[in-house]
Formats: C-alpha cells, sequence, structure tokens
C-alpha cells in the first residue's frame, strides 16, 4: 500500500511539473550597498508589486538567496491582489506556506519554492507579495536591482488586516525570483533574455510599461512572458552583474513551461567594445547559436531580435556602428532560429538608421514609453504570425 500511495504522489507530482507555466520571472542578481535599504531588512516587512501575464487557479512562490553569502530568515509570506501604492485587497490575502509551515530559511546561494496555494490569479493583474524578515538577513540581498516597481518598507510584522504603514521605498525588488502558475500544457511562454532595455530602463515606474508586458498586454494574457533582462548587463563579459553565458543556464533553461525564448542582447557587449569590436561581434553570433543550441536540445523555439541603433549616445563610433550592422546582417540571414525580430527597422530613423526616432527614445539608447510600446506591440504580432 505505501509502494502505491508513493507512486501516485510521483505521478501527480509529474503531472503538475508538465502543467507549470511561469507568468512573471525576475533575474536575481548581487545587491551592492547602494542597492540596498537604508536600513537591514531584519525584522521589518517588505512590500513588492508584480506585474503577472496569464492567470490561474493554483500558484507558487520562487524566493532566492542565491547571490548572498549567508541565509536570510523568513517569517511569513503573504500575497493579495494589489490595490493603489502599498495597499491591497485585504480580502484576497492568503499565506504561503513552505513544507507546510509559513515560516522559512533559505541558505546561502540557495533558492526556495512555496508550496503550490490556490489563488485566483487573474491574467495581467498586479499582484502584492509582502515578506516579513526574521532576525538573520544578509548583508547584500539577493535582488534584482531595476524594477521599475516601488517596494515598500515598513518597521515590524505586517499582517493582512492590519494598514501598513511604510517607513522607506525603495525601487528594487528583494528574493522574489518567480511566480508559477498551474497551467494547460498547451499555453506558449516567452522567456526574454536582454539588457536594461528589456529591463525597462526609460519606461515609467510603476506604470509596468517595458516592452515585455505591453507585449503580454498585446497577446491578451493569453501567454506566459518572463522578463529576465538585466540593466547594464553583457552577453559576453564585463558589464553589470553575471554575463548571459553564464546565467543562460539558471535565468532561462531552468524557468517552468517555456515554449519561446527571445533574445534581445548584445548592444552593451559593442558599445563597451575597445579597439576589438570586430572580434565581439564575431563572438556574440557563437554565442547566439550556443543559445539556440541549448533550447533546441530543450523542445524551446528561439527568436532573435536586431540590435537596436545607438548613435547620439556615448556608445556610438563608426567601428561599434560596423559591429552592430554585422550582428544584425547575422541575424537576418541564418536559419537556425525560429524566427527574427526586427527591431533595429522597427525603431530605426529612416532618414538616419544608425540613430533611434526620436519619438522613441530620450537618451539614443533606451527607448521610452511609446517606444517599448511600439516595440511590445510589434513583437505580438510577429509571435501571433509566426
Amino acid at each position: 500500500m505505501r509502494h502505491f500511495i508513493v507512486f501516485v504522489m510521483t505521478l501527480l507530482s509529474l503531472q503538475i511539473s508538465a502543467q507549470m507555466k511561469g507568468t512573471w520571472a525576475a533575474a536575481a542578481e548581487f545587491t551592492g550597498k547602494g542597492d540596498m535599504p537604508l536600513r537591514s531588512l531584519a525584522n521589518r516587512s517588505l512590500r513588492e508589486i508584480v506585474h503577472v501575464s496569464i492567470g490561474g487557479n493554483s500558484l507558487r512562490l520562487q524566493l532566492s538567496n542565491e547571490f548572498s553569502s549567508t541565509p536570510v530568515s523568513i517569517k511569513s509570506v503573504y500575497i493579495a491582489d494589489a490595490a493603489d501604492s502599498c495597499n491591497i485587497n485585504v480580502k484576497s490575502a492568503r499565506y504561503l506556506t513552505f513544507s507546510g509551515k509559513r515560516d522559512v530559511k533559505i541558505g546561502a546561494g540557495e533558492a526556495v519554492f512555496s508550496d503550490m496555494l490556490a489563488y485566483n490569479l487573474k491574467p495581467l493583474q498586479l499582484l502584492s507579495i509582502t515578506i516579513n524578515y526574521g532576525d538573520e538577513v544578509p548583508v547584500n540581498a539577493t535582488s534584482h536591482r531595476g524594477s521599475r516597481t516601488t517596494s515598500y518598507l515598513m518597521d515590524g510584522v505586517s499582517k493582512p488586516q492590519k494598514k501598513f504603514v511604510p517607513t522607506e521605498k525603495v525601487d528594487h525588488w528583494y528574493n522574489i525570483a518567480a511566480i508559477d502558475v498551474i497551467a494547460d500544457e498547451s499555453v506558449p511562454c516567452i522567456a526574454v533574455l536582454g539588457n536594461s532595455i528589456t529591463d525597462g530602463r526609460g519606461s515609467t515606474t510603476n506604470a509596468q510599461n517595458r516592452w515585455p508586458d505591453k507585449m503580454a498586454e498585446a497577446l491578451g494574457g493569453t501567454t506566459g512572458v518572463l522578463n529576465l533582462g538585466i540593466g547594464g548587463n553583457a552577453v559576453l563579459r564585463g558589464g553589470l552583474s553575471e554575463p548571459a553565458v553564464k546565467r543562460f543556464e539558471r535565468d532561462i533553461m531552468r524557468q517552468r513551461g517555456v515554449t519561446t525564448l527571445l533574445i534581445f542582447q548584445g548592444v552593451n557587449d559593442i558599445g563597451g567594445s575597445k579597439g576589438n569590436s570586430e572580434q565581439v561581434a564575431h563572438e556574440l553570433t557563437e554565442a547566439y547559436t550556443s543559445f539556440i543550441n541549448q533550447a533546441h536540445q530543450a523542445g524551446i523555439k528561439v527568436l532573435l531580435a536586431t540590435v537596436t541603433p545607438f548613435k547620439g549616445q556615448d556608445y556610438y563610433t563608426i567601428f561599434h556602428e560596423a559591429a552592430r550592422q554585422y550582428v544584425n546582417q547575422w541575424i537576418r540571414q541564418q536559419t537556425l532560429s525560429d524566427g527574427v525580430i526586427d527591431f533595429d527597422r522597427l525603431v530605426a530613423d529612416p532618414d538616419d538608421p544608425a540613430k533611434m526616432l526620436s519619438q522613441y527614445s530620450d537618451d539614443w539608447l533606451h527607448l521610452n514609453a511609446a517606444g517599448y510600446a511600439a516595440m511590445g506591440e510589434f513583437a505580438a504580432k510577429q509571435i501571433g504570425e509566426k
């Protein structure tokens, strides 16, 4: 009898795993002092807001301590439908559990999933996640610095029924890494590998108008969209946080239910090259090839996006522009991927193709809200046609 029960539980676990789909994710990073709250997270409550893509009736949360050198202790975590600012819909609040308990301790370099929770998660909604920290917290938390969304800190333990009174605000996410839902296997899920343009630099704080958000909206909340962009990130080396060649396995391949990978990264490698832009351009195509092969081996389709213009910004030189043109020509002509998203041609000024259209950018490197809206709608249309 015992063996039969174990067999049934294993079978159910496999079924759940097969139907698990990501609805939201953020790439984990090391947090330097300048991106930490003014005071320690110890014995404080942190309320964070995320914009999900697909909905579901059951979900789980992944918490990450992967870039911290000491454990983090958490007294409890609860979720709720977000209202305005730091307020929540109290009636929707539900506590998460971890192996049946509300408290959890996450070791240095580790990540954990909550137990599955019955919850009416609506497509494209804002979800509030409140973490009550214990005594033990790292000096350098694991975070995602470019949240483009305000998080709220309160002293002491927060409870859903009591008013949340912030004592500090930060535009970063700490410890939250992903949200998965149970969904039909036919539901598509797109993981986006990118840099600050994907991360939303130039978007409107708290407006959730990064281009992947606009793509998720244009797709009608029917497709999981996971934004794994990191500001300042490079593909090969240098840049901020781990380069894509190092973080690819964790940030892309370990996501749940991904059916398509969209690669839109390379501008920081080209812009940061010094006397070796031709070599960097060639290495980028090799890295793209490796990413495509890894994804295909896992049954994941791949879309490659062209590198957008940056004339007018410090990155621009004639050598860097030549490297960008080489990379984009390779992307357009290659037959390894399952399609191309030509963001370059979408946002380039027809009268000066090395430069973005002025209505789409305020700094000639990143897009603004109008540019991100155009990118998101364009990508959604392209995906719908492929």
